[in-house]
């Protein structure tokens, strides 16, 4: 297993501390540092600034929002940070949701598995430097009786192949993401509910021909070191209480969809009542302390290095961390001791 850092989004007035981060991860043999965007910044920029000042570490979209760009233009950007970076990126993609797909790139949510397909089939193809030709139900290039023609990418990616993560929840983004991605880029992943989404994968690299080998599960994990553990699970609560609560409409929320697949039905139920009535605090005191420590890793040092060989059990290839608590100097030693904990676990790789 390998570990890895989730920035998370840029913009938010601790923009030279996550540069710091990044930087230490570098030096600490980190395996990938990811960038987010929602409708605020948005990665690729802020993975080519973080790639400029850093040496090793492999700078990841976590994700490209599917409907902000077209997938030529994916590619294109994918394969100049690849270009910039010495070979160091990796695109991860996912349809973000209807809120924000109509909301803000004016781009109709219907048929994401679909629409994810032919992206990554367009995206693929421009990345191999052949004519980008291709007829599909969303996209068609060139477009038919006008001037377009096909035309091939004239950037040269490092590596024959950028690696694709799609981001998924549901079993059918799952089996998809095991079909056609190179990883899965996981949220609220928890080691004892993961065997539905390893089967989904599974059997998406069984369409494929592949096996799960070489697959690369990437859970961003919170990580808060403490005595305490309720009150380290304090600090992640307003993250798990906005995603099962305010990201998405009541009628559709996936990350709360997910939360009832783990057994949290009511209580997610209650969080999201309270997060849309904005009782924001509420809320955040909602989500159980079980919740969190099955999807955190949160509480003294061992108890966290005994807690990695579940996910290493799990299947997890690269274990992300979030540090979501302390001064950046606190971060920066959350850090170091991940990275040291990893190593008494004998579980590196």
């Amino acid at each position: 297993m390998k570990l890895g850092v989730n920035l998370g989004y840029w913009g938010a007035g601790n923009d030279a501390d996550n540069l710091e981060l990044a930087r230490v991860a570098d030096r600490l043999g980190y395996s990938v540092v990811w960038a987010a965007e929602a409708y605020g910044s948005d990665a690729a920029t802020v993975l080519a600034w973080i790639g400029a000042q850093t040496s090793k570490i492999d700078l990841g979209a976590a994700v490209f929002q599917i409907p902000g760009r077209t997938p030529a233009n994916t590619a294109m950007t994918s394969a100049t940070l690849d270009s910039l970076s010495g070979g160091r990126f990796r695109l991860g993609l996912g349809v973000s949701g209807p809120q924000v797909s109509e909301g803000w790139h004016g781009v109709r949510f219907d048929k994401p598995l679909q629409r994810t397909r032919e992206y990554v089939d367009i995206v693929r193809l421009a990345l191999s430097r052949q004519k980008v030709s291709y007829a599909g139900e969303f996209f068609t290039l060139p477009l038919p009786d006008g001037p377009g023609k096909a035309l091939t990418l004239t950037v040269h990616p490092v590596r024959a192949e950028i690696p694709i993560y799609l981001a998924a929840i549901g079993p059918k983004n799952l089996e998809l993401a095991g079909e056609i991605g190179d990883g899965w880029l996981a949220i609220f992943y928890s080691p004892e509910h993961s065997g539905e989404s390893a089967t989904a994968i599974t059997a998406g690299r069984a369409k494929s021909g592949k096996t799960i080998e070489g697959f690369d599960v990437v859970p961003t994990v919170p990580v808060v070191i403490g005595d305490d553990i309720e009150e380290c699970s304090n600090f992640v609560r307003a993250y798990s209480a906005l995603y099962i609560g305010g990201m998405g409409s009541r009628e559709k929320n996936f990350y709360n969809q997910l939360a009832t697949r783990m057994g949290y039905e009511q209580e997610a139920i209650e969080i999201q009542d309270k997060y849309l009535a904005r009782d924001y605090a509420g809320a955040a005191a909602a989500v159980p302390l079980n919740f969190i420590d099955q999807t955190a890793l949160i509480g003294p040092r061992d108890r966290i290095r005994d807690r990695l060989s579940a996910y290493s059990d799990a299947g997890v290839g690269t274990l992300s961390v979030a540090i979501y608590s302390g001064t950046l100097d606190e971060r920066v030693a959350s850090l170091r001791t991940m990275a040291e904990i990893l190593d008494e676990s004998g579980l590196a790789s």
